[in-house]
């Protein structure tokens, strides 16, 4: 029994001594002092030994076990040691480097021109709806009092996916999708992108930003209308902001007009930003039409309502004095980092 467990014992040394890796050591351990191991299977043969033999063999088993343990447990130390040395080279950090600016996006021009919008409606009571990009040709079109061969369609030249389906041209859709749903009294401003067969310039992109905004209800008349705009030009432009409407033609309103603003660069005295006139044209507006409210399920004699839409770029361009709408689209950080 004591040369077998001298054997044990040598034998265990070797391997250790000869390990190059933590999982080796760990097989060894379990080989030797596990439940299946070499030392078990010595103790359990201990009913074969003389009862006056047994705390002898009982003690070199012992001093066995915690002789490879200690060997173990040194062996252990000294790798783990020439990892962590190997590691600390692989990640050393050059504190002479200079250190990398983690750099923070923030919000793109048209974003904060949006949310300036949508402040000021929200405040006065309207609901920002979101509505489909890809719009049926009656609902960006026909429902809008503008039916097929109509001139106004060569104005808003879009691109269609079938004869039926189009890119939507304006954001006028999502109000007729609105008023369909006969839910009245209805104040609503629809943002979003919209579609046009337009040449690229400092003006025009074939996709771009639109704002409308509607009020359905009783009573509403074009002092509304005026009274609404004007307020909402103070809000963005400044408070000496005043406006001025001049007659215009839309299908899917009547009357219709433009609005200007005066110059929020001269005041309205004039200058080059305003081209000499004191005056800048913002967006177009107009009392709904009483076939879009008919064929919407509204009845015009007892409810009226008036609509308006501007460019959300055209704002930005005018709030930012910005003179090239394709900067907006260009992503040049150089641009973009001065808002």
């Amino acid at each position: 029994m004591k040369d077998q467990l001298e054997k044990i014992k040598q034998e265990a040394l070797r391997q250790i001594e000869a390990s190059d890796a933590l999982e080796k050591l760990n097989d060894i351990r379990v080989a030797y002092l596990g439940k299946k191991g070499e030392l078990t299977s010595v103790l359990k043969s201990m009913k074969d030994v003389a009862p006056e033999d047994r705390p002898k063999v009982g003690q070199m088993v012992n001093d066995a076990r915690t002789m490879i343990e200690g060997k173990l447990e040194e062996a252990m130390s000294i790798l783990q040691k020439k990892a962590r040395e190997e590691q600390l080279k692989k990640e050393v950090i050059d504190v002479t480097l200079p250190a990398k600016r983690n750099k923070v996006g923030h919000t793109h021009p048209n974003t904060i021109a949006l949310k300036e919008v949508e402040r000021i409606f929200v405040g006065m009571g309207y609901e920002v709806i979101e509505g489909p990009e890809v719009e049926y040709d009656s609902y960006n079109f026909e429902k809008l009092n503008i039916p097929k061969n109509h001139p106004a369609r060569d104005e808003q030249d879009t691109f269609y996916i079938s004869d039926n389906i189009v890119l939507r041209s304006q954001t006028s859709p999502v109000q007729v999708r609105t008023m369909e749903k006969g839910k009245l009294p209805i104040r609503m401003l629809a943002p979003g992108r919209v579609f046009r067969s337009d040449e690229v310039d400092a003006t025009h992109s074939p996709s771009f930003h639109q704002i409308e905004g509607l009020v359905i209800d009783k009573n509403i008349t074009f002092a509304d209308l005026k009274g609404t705009l004007a307020e909402f030009a103070r809000e963005l432009f400044g408070l000496e902001t005043k406006v001025k409407f001049r007659p215009h033609h839309f299908p899917f309103t009547e009357p219709s007009a433009e609005m200007d603003v005066t110059c929020f660069k001269c005041g309205g005295k004039g200058c080059r930003f305003c081209k000499g006139s004191g005056w800048i044209e913002i967006l177009g507006c107009g009392m709904v039409h009483p076939n879009v409210l008919t064929m919407s399920g509204i009845d015009p004699d007892e409810y009226s309502g008036f609509a308006f839409g501007v460019g959300l770029e055209r704002i930005a361009l005018l709030k930012y004095e910005i003179d090239d709408m394709r900067l907006l689209y260009e992503n040049d950080i150089r641009f973009l980092k001065q808002f």
